[in-house]
C-alpha cells in the first residue's frame, strides 16, 4: 500500500482519543470536515487580504473589504457571483488572484471531498462496501491518499490544458490578438472546469458575445459537464468502458446528468423561443445550442451566453431546480448532488410500484443511505426558504423569484444572477456570502455527521403504523 491509510479502524469512533508520544496526554482526534472547512475559511481569508490591496484593483485604489470579501468567498467557494465587474474593477494581478482562488478552492474540494467520503464509507460499513467506495475513488488499495490526489491532480490538469489551448485559438481568432487569446483561454478553461464562472468579457454580459461561437460555447460546455462529474465517474467510465460494469453511482450520474441537460435545454427552447430578451433575440439556428449550454451552466458553472433578468418566470423555475440538484458527488459543481436527487426519485419509482427497498439498475441501495439522501435534501431545502426568507427582509423586494434564484446560485455555488446581485444593501450581501459557504460545504459537512454517528442497531423498536396523505 502507498501513502497514509485513509480508512480508518473499525474500532475507530469520533470519541477516540490518540496518545501523543511526545507529550505523553491523550488528545482528540481533529475532525476531517473541520480541517476541510478551516482551510477554505483560511484561504478566503488570505484572497481577502490580497484582493483588498491597490495592486489588485485597475484603479490602483483600495477595494472595500466587503467587496474583497464576497469575491475571494466567490472565487474560492468556485461560485462566481460577483458585485464588480471581473474585467474592468480587477488589475491583471487581481484577476489572476481570483484565477489562483478558484483552482484552489475548485481542486482542493474535488480532493478534500473524495477522501473524506471516502473515509466516511469505509468506517463502519462492509468490505463489499468499502471495495465499491475505493473503485469509485479510483484508489487502488483501501487506504491510498496518494493515489487519489494523483488522479485529481492529472485529470484536473488535462482537462484544463488541453480546453485552454482550444480556447486559446478560438479567443486568438475572435480578438485578433494571440497574447489575449492565450490568458482568455487559461482563464475561462480553469474557471469552466471548476463549473466557477468568472469571466473576463465585461459589462456583467458574461459569454453573450459568443452566443454565436460555438468554437467557445463547446469547449466550455464540455469542460463544464467534465468538471460536474468529478475524478470519481470520469475514471469509472474510462476504466471499465461498458455499461454492465460501471458502479451504480456511475450509472446514475450519467443517466440523470443526460436526462436533466436535455430536459432543460427542452424546457428553455419551449420557454423561451419567442422571448426577445433572451433565446428570441437569437438566430433560429442558433437557438438549441445556447439553450443546450444555458442547461449545462445552470447546474453549476454560472456561465450565460442570454441575460438571465430576462427570463420568463417558468425558466426561472426551472433554472431554480437545477441549480439545487447540482452536480455529482466528488466534483468541482455544488447543489444537493446528481446522487441525492436520483436516490430520492429512485425511492418515489419503487415505492410506486410496491417494491419493500430502494432498488436501481438492478442493485438495492441500503436505507441508510436513502435517509442520509432525504435528509441532505429536506434540510437543504429548509436552508435555501429560510435564506430566501431572509433575503426578502433585508432587500424588501416585493418580487420573491429573482431573490429565490440568487439565494439558489449561492447555494449551489452557480454564479447565475437576474442582475441584482451588486445592487443588493451590504446586510444582504453578507448573507449571500454565509450562503456560499454553507452551500459549499454544508452537504458533504452534513453526510460525515451522520455517517459518524452511524452506530449497530443492537434492537429495533416496536412497529406501529401511521397515516400519510
Amino acid at each position: 500500500m502507498s501513502g497514509e491509510p485513509l480508512v480508518a479502524p473499525a474500532s475507530a469512533t469520533p470519541s477516540s482519543f490518540v496518545v501523543d508520544v511526545r507529550r505523553g496526554v491523550r488528545r482528540r482526534p481533529r475532525r476531517p470536515a473541520l480541517v476541510l472547512a478551516t482551510g477554505f475559511l483560511v484561504l478566503i481569508a488570505i484572497g481577502t487580504s490580497i484582493l483588498v490591496l491597490p495592486i489588485a484593483s485597475a484603479s490602483g485604489g483600495w477595494t472595500h473589504p466587503l467587496t474583497a470579501l464576497f469575491t475571494a468567498t466567490s472565487a474560492v467557494c468556485v461560485t462566481g457571483l460577483v458585485v464588480v465587474d471581473t474585467a474592468t474593477y480587477w488589475s491583471p494581478f487581481g484577476q489572476l488572484a481570483i484565477l489562483v482562488l478558484v483552482q484552489l478552492g475548485g481542486i482542493g474540494f474535488m480532493t478534500g471531498s473524495t477522501l473524506l467520503l471516502l473515509l466516511a464509507v469505509g468506517r463502519r460499513t462492509a468490505l463489499s462496501d468499502r471495495i465499491v467506495a475505493q473503485e469509485s475513488a479510483g484508489a487502488q488499495d483501501l487506504g491510498s491518499v496518494r493515489t487519489v490526489l494523483r488522479r485529481v491532480a492529472v485529470f484536473t490538469f488535462m482537462a484544463e490544458g488541453v480546453g485552454a489551448v482550444v480556447l486559446a485559438i478560438a479567443f486568438a481568432v475572435h480578438y485578433g490578438d494571440a497574447a489575449k487569446g492565450i490568458w482568455y483561454g487559461i482563464f475561462h478553461a480553469i474557471s469552466a472546469f471548476n463549473n466557477a464562472g468568472f469571466d473576463l468579457m465585461g459589462d456583467f454580459g458574461s459569454l453573450a458575445p459568443f452566443a454565436s461561437d460555438a468554437f467557445v460555447l463547446v469547449p466550455l460546455a464540455i469542460l463544464i459537464i467534465l468538471g460536474g462529474l468529478g475524478v470519481a465517474i470520469v475514471g469509472d467510465l474510462v476504466a471499465k468502458r461498458h455499461w454492465t460494469r460501471l458502479a451504480l453511482e456511475t450509472k446514475l450520474v450519467v443517466v440523470m446528468s443526460i436526462v436533466l441537460i436535455l430536459g432543460g435545454a427542452l424546457a428553455l427552447l419551449v420557454f423561451e423561443w419567442s422571448n426577445p430578451r433572451t433565446l428570441g433575440g437569437l438566430p433560429p439556428a442558433q437557438r438549441p445550442l445556447n439553450a443546450l449550454f444555458e442547461s449545462i451552466a445552470f447546474r453549476s458553472a454560472g456561465m450565460t451566453t442570454i441575460s438571465l433578468g430576462g427570463l420568463t418566470g417558468a425558466s426561472l423555475l426551472v433554472a431554480i431546480a437545477l441549480m439545487f440538484i447540482g452536480a455529482a458527488s466528488g466534483s468541482t459543481g455544488g447543489g444537493i448532488k446528481l446522487t441525492t436527487f436520483s436516490i430520492l426519485l429512485a425511492t418515489i419509482v419503487s415505492t410506486v410500484f410496491g417494491r419493500p427497498h430502494t432498488a436501481a439498475f438492478g442493485r438495492r441501495v441500503p436505507e441508510l443511505v436513502v435517509y442520509r439522501a432525504l435528509s441532505v435534501a429536506l434540510l437543504s431545502v429548509a436552508l435555501v426558504f429560510g435564506c430566501t426568507l431572509l433575503l426578502q427582509i433585508t432587500t424588501g423586494a416585493n418580487d420573491i423569484l429573482p431573490i429565490a434564484f440568487e439565494t439558489v446560485s449561492a447555494f449551489g455555488t452557480v454564479g447565475d444572477s437576474t442582475g441584482i446581485t451588486r445592487f443588493l444593501p451590504d446586510n444582504s450581501l453578507v448573507v449571500l456570502i454565509a450562503m456560499m459557504f454553507v452551500g459549499r460545504l454544508g452537504p458533504l459537512t452534513l453526510v460525515l455527521a451522520l455517517a459518524a454517528r452511524a452506530r449497530p442497531v443492537r434492537a429495533r423498536p416496536a412497529v406501529e403504523t401511521i397515516r400519510i396523505g
